[in-house]
Formats: C-alpha cells, sequence, structure tokens
C-alpha cells in the first residue's frame, strides 16, 4: 500500500488559488480597480510631481478594437504606468477620431443605409449615434485590456466643445493667410465621391495598357526642313492612362535634351534622342532614317492635331521631361496631373476636366461622353487602331493608386478644393524637430525631411459626417467670407449646440445681425457644402 508523503512535505502557505481561473478572476480584477478609483489615486498619489504627458493619437470609433488598436492601447499603458513608477504625474486622456469617411462607409455597409435618400441631417445623426456606440464598445474592450486612464472624460472629436475650438483654429490660420480655396488636381475617389488625402491612398499592382499615340503636327513654326510633309508628320507621346486623352491640351519637352526628325516609310516622327531606339522599336519599325536634330526648346509653341477632338495641343517645355521611359514627348492634361496643371498654367491655358464626380466622361470628351473612364479607355483605344491614331500598345504591369477604404482604382482630377499652405511654417516646424529628443536619433532628420517635402495640403472633402467648413459665400460677388465675427459666430453656435446647425439653419440665421460682406458689402449669404479632412 503506498504511503501518503503529503503531510511530511515542507510547502509555503499561500491564499493564492491552485487555479488561475481568468475568465472569473479577470472581471473580478477589472470591478476592484474600477471600485477604487485606480487612475484618480493614482493622480491624487503624485501629485504635484512633475508630469509626464503621452498624447493619445485616436482611434475611428466604426469598429471593435483590432490587434493594431490593442497593441497600440497597451504599449501607452506600459509606458504611463512606468512613468508613473518613477514618480511623475502622468495624466492620460484618451480619444476617438469620429467623423470622416471610415465612419460613413461603415455606417453604410453594417446599417445597410443609403445616404442619398437621408436627409444630411438624418445621415449625420446616424453617423453621430453609429461612432458613440463604437466609443462606448472601444472602452469596454480597452477597460478589458487593463488599461489605466481617464475614462470618465475622453476627447471625441464630434463633441460640441471639440469642433468649436476646430473652428476657432481654422479660423486662425485663415486670418493667417494659410487657408486658401484653388482649382487643383488632388486624388479623387469616384466611388465615395470625394477628394483623398496621401495618406488615405495605397497602392496595388494593376494591369494596364500602355500606348504610343500620333498627334499629327498642326504648325512648325516653320523650324523643322522643308522636306518634312507636316501632314504626314506626328510627334509621337505615351500613356499608361488611355481614359486621359480627352484632357489633353498640350505636350511637354525638355528644352535641353536633343529631339529628333526622323522618317520611317511615308511618315516623320518626332521623339526624344535618346528614346528613339526603344520608342522604334515598340512600333515594330525597323527602318528609319534622322532628318533633324533640335533641342527640345526650339519645338516650343509648335501646335498638333489631337488624335480624335477638334482641339490643338500646344507644345511646351518643362524640366521635370526625363528620358527613363517613354518618348520624350509627354502627354499633358491638366485636368489630370500636378505637373500638367502647373506647367499649363505657366502657359496661360485654360482647364479643362473632362471627369466628373462619379467618375464619367463629360461633353469635353466628344463622343466618350457618359462612359466611365475606366470604359472609356477601351473604346478610345480601339478607335485610335482604326484610325491610324496608334503607333503601338502593350500590356504592361504597374503600381497603381487604390482608395485605402473601399479599395477601388483612384485617379488624379482637378476640382475646387480648401487647401493648407504649408510653405508660410515649413521652416519653422523643421525647426522645432531640433528641439526634440528622438530615438532613434534617425528618425528626427527622417521627419525634417518629410517636412520640408511636404506639398500643400487638401483639407475639404465631399462628404457629410465632418466638420463643416466655417466659410460663407457672397452671392453678390461670389467671394468666400471668413472673418473674426464669422468664426466666433459659427464657434458658439456649434459649442452650444453641435455643427448639425450648419445644415439646419440658414447663413442669415447663422451670421450676426445685419452682417456686411467684407468685400462688397452684400448682406446674402450661402454656407460652404463641403467637411473638413
Amino acid at each position: 500500500m503506498a504511503k501518503d508523503y503529503s503531510a511530511s512535505l515542507n510547502l509555503p502557505s499561500t491564499s493564492f488559488a491552485m487555479r488561475a481561473e481568468l475568465p472569473k478572476r479577470e472581471p473580478q480584477m477589472l470591478d476592484y480597480w474600477q471600485g477604487m478609483k485606480l487612475y484618480d489615486r493614482m493622480q491624487e498619489h503624485r501629485a504635484g510631481k512633475p508630469t509626464f504627458v503621452l498624447h493619445d493619437g485616436p482611434p475611428f470609433s466604426n469598429g471593435n478594437i483590432h490587434m493594431g488598436t490593442a497593441l497600440n492601447k497597451i504599449l501607452k499603458d506600459f509606458i504611463n504606468k512606468s512613468k508613473t513608477m518613477m514618480g511623475y504625474a502622468v495624466p492620460y486622456i484618451p480619444g476617438w477620431d469620429n467623423h470622416g469617411m471610415p465612419i460613413e462607409n461603415a455606417i453604410i455597409k453594417k446599417n445597410k443605409i443609403n445616404r442619398k435618400k437621408m436627409s444630411v441631417t438624418e445621415f449625420r445623426s446616424a453617423c453621430h449615434k453609429f461612432a458613440q456606440d463604437f466609443v462606448d464598445i472601444q472602452m469596454g474592450q480597452f477597460k478589458r485590456l487593463g488599461v489605466t486612464a481617464d475614462w470618465e472624460h475622453p476627447y471625441l472629436t464630434m463633441s460640441p466643445s471639440y469642433e468649436a475650438r476646430e473652428v476657432r483654429v481654422f479660423g486662425e490660420m485663415y486670418r493667417k493667410g494659410y487657408i486658401y480655396k484653388g482649382l487643383k488636381p488632388v486624388y479623387w475617389c469616384p466611388k465615395d465621391e470625394t477628394a483623398l488625402a496621401e495618406a488615405e491612398i495605397e497602392y496595388r499592382t494593376d494591369t494596364c495598357t500602355s500606348i504610343f499615340v500620333k498627334f499629327k503636327l498642326k504648325d512648325d513654326k516653320g523650324k523643322l526642313p522643308r522636306s518634312c510633309d507636316l501632314s504626314r508628320t506626328y510627334v509621337i507621346i505615351w500613356t499608361t492612362t488611355t481614359w486621359t486623352l480627352p484632357g489633353n491640351l498640350a505636350i511637354a519637352l525638355n528644352p535641353i535634351e536633343k529631339y529628333v526628325v526622323v522618317k520611317a516609310g511615308e511618315e516623320f516622327y518626332i521623339v526624344a534622342k535618346e528614346l528613339l531606339e526603344k520608342t522604334m522599336q515598340a512600333g515594330g519599325v525597323e527602318q528609319y532614317k534622322v532628318v533633324a536634330t533640335m533641342a527640345g526648346k526650339e519645338f516650343e509653341y509648335m501646335t498638333a492635331q489631337h488624335p480624335f477632338l477638334d482641339r490643338d495641343s500646344l507644345l511646351v517645355n518643362a524640366d521635370y521631361v526625363t528620358m527613363d521611359s517613354g518618348t520624350g514627348c509627354v502627354h499633358t492634361a491638366p485636368g489630370f496631373g500636378a505637373d500638367d496643371y502647373q506647367t499649363c498654367r505657366r502657359y496661360n491655358m485654360d482647364i479643362i476636366v473632362p471627369v466628373d464626380d462619379r467618375g464619367y466622361q463629360t461633353a469635353d470628351a466628344g463622343k466618350y461622353a457618359g462612359m466611365f473612364y475606366a470604359e472609356s479607355g477601351d473604346a478610345i483605344l480601339a478607335d485610335m487602331k482604326e484610325s491610324g491614331a496608334l503607333f503601338a500598345s502593350s500590356v504592361m504591369e504597374h503600381e497603381y493608386p487604390h482608395c485605402d477604404r473601399c479599395k477601388n482604382p483612384i485617379i488624379f482630377r482637378a476640382t475646387p478644393q480648401w487647401f493648407c499652405s504649408v510653405d508660410a511654417f515649413k521652416e519653422e516646424a523643421a525647426a522645432a524637430c531640433d528641439k526634440v529628443e528622438w530615438l532613434p536619433e534617425w528618425g528626427g532628420e527622417r521627419i525634417k525631411s518629410m517636412v520640408r517635402d511636404r506639398a500643400d495640403w487638401c483639407i475639404s472633402r465631399q462628404r457629410h459626417w465632418g466638420l463643416p467648413i466655417p466659410v460663407f459665400y457672397c452671392e453678390d460677388c461670389d467671394k468666400p467670407v471668413c472673418t473674426q465675427e464669422t468664426i466666433e459666430a459659427v464657434a458658439t453656435l456649434f459649442g452650444e449646440k453641435g455643427s448639425n446647425t450648419w445644415f439646419d439653419m440658414e447663413a442669415a440665421d447663422i451670421l450676426p445681425a445685419d452682417f456686411a460682406c467684407p468685400h462688397c458689402q452684400g448682406k446674402r449669404f450661402t454656407k460652404e457644402t463641403n467637411t473638413l479632412d
């Protein structure tokens, strides 16, 4: 018979349970911490001590937390608790980002609602409730992770006090000249019908058809050899976005690079000398003869005929034209490209944007009007093959931008948008980086480089769920109106009743009594319809 040795073992006496039973004990621990008001007691215990503040970049309140948001909060909690144990006073105010397209997309998908069949206020109220529900859900989930914070007083970007503060900050930036409205090409999502920031796009590998297109030379300004028959002389451009051809207004050449006129059969072609061989190979042309070599600047102000529209294409000069690919003759559509836009503005050309908010070709596209841009590319390609305007084509893969919300391809199109100009404070921001201790140290140089390279920021969105841009328009002179008086009126209103009032009230009811336009003294106003990024 086996002996019982348990009584002879010298084991320590402990109150710890033999089993962890986490599903049972975890709620008890959370209730204990909450009941003792752990966060408040930590603040009281360190009152008067040096302060350590960790600013909480907010998650979106559009769903349950995921591994990324959990890791973010847990790491912050590690830092805060360790700093508390080091003797610092560590206030920690959690927050949520409640506005913007992520919320709209989530509510439309999960609640199966159609925002176009609802009033703006109804849709915004639904978004507010949706966002608040997930604030509550995420808060509970963060608490379950053991994160200690001032959960009773979080900051929410949709709270009236926060919105009022945003309006006042916008007004201060407007007063300093940092905010302006302009027609510029921006990332545009046809699916969501809104402009996007760079942070809202992702690149994916797509298959496309790259094309070489012949633009018949119309006026050579008397500079080409007499042997060149203009009726059979073509400038060859290259592009991977066939659908942008209806927007072509110019062809850009590098002013200092060499360009050649070559004869192949009965036709003459103009391409960059450095890219001649590759271009001829692409078109399957084996026999050709160079009849003239000229600098790109000599082609400036010549004109070519658009291959399928009754429109001239002006030959212009641009330093950004490289000899890396294509033909050295760059298809220039100011409505679809930042460089294109600036170049055409420099030559005082009118800007056309032949694709609408939903991605459909407009009347400026001629026979392709009404076609979705992607479908129009196939039709244009087929027509150019038939007309002889197509010099060559091939299927290739390239990295193309997509909307990181709806995952659909986006386009680059010029639209009237509000921008924040960063030039005025770019160097000041870069200098501020030197006052920060960076870990690792190279992070500081990286951020400074990003600040200095930062382009103007598109801050307007064509959405309903967001802070309205607090700008009025005078109906008499059509100029935007944003003064200290109007800003204070809007901020006070939002602080008291929330930003839905922008859509519920007329401009005259928001503005101070007897307010007059500072530009023309007019007294009839409309409101900006876009929201802030």
